[in-house]
């Protein structure tokens, strides 16, 4: 499921044509590494590290996981900008597949050490509701904990699937704090909006 996505905890420049959003964005921290192991995928699903991702691909996979959940913040980054980002190794993506087929993917952050951070994560929609996000997840926490950070962090919003929050908390997340943001989100992206977080 794609309850799991964080909307970027950020702000756009109020200017140009743009609708106005205001969201509540809550930040969570692990400090400690969750004992044992995480549990084990379905059978059929892998994760897989993608050491090379390019920015076309990477676009796509933004889209399609992020599109129903304001994420818009690497929409606004230039190829350049963007391929730097990719290219830098403290940034890990890692897609979700069941056979052959992309069910989703993550990205750990690891470039502000001590600490990793889960910037994104989610599934395509036709793989929401099936169970397997949870596990997803938690597979992710372990691979971010190999970097023996001091902590994993991550942040969900009011954009996101209601579930998200929940979940991050039964992963073993704690709140830091909640903060409300508002974001001007440029018409120009073409996002779906959700009136309720449309503010004046």
């Amino acid at each position: 499921m794609i309850t799991e996505v964080p909307c970027p905890a950020a702000r756009d420049e109020p200017g140009g044509d743009g609708t106005r959003i205001g969201v509540d964005v809550t930040f969570l921290c692990m400090d400690r590494q969750p004992p044992g192991l995480p549990p084990a995928l379905p059978d059929g699903y892998t994760i897989r590290p993608v050491t090379h991702p390019t920015v076309g691909w990477y676009r796509e996979m933004y889209d399609a996981v992020g599109r129903d959940y304001c994420w818009w913040l690497r929409r606004l980054m230039s190829d350049a900008q963007l391929a730097n980002l990719l290219a830098d190794p403290g940034i890990g993506v890692h897609v979700l597949y069941e056979g052959d087929r992309v069910a989703g993917f993550c990205e750990l952050d690891a470039r502000y050490s001590p600490d990793v951070n889960i910037a994104y994560f989610g599934l395509l929609p036709a793989w929401i509701g099936r169970g397997v996000g949870r596990i997803f997840l938690h597979q992710m926490i372990a691979r971010a904990w190999q970097a023996h950070p001091a902590a994993v962090r991550v942040n969900t919003c009011s954009a996101d699937h209601p579930r998200a929050l929940p979940n991050y908390l039964r992963a073993g997340f704690l709140k830091v704090r909640t903060v409300r943001e508002i974001w001007d989100i440029p018409d120009a992206l073409g996002l779906p909006l959700p009136r309720r977080l449309r503010v004046a």
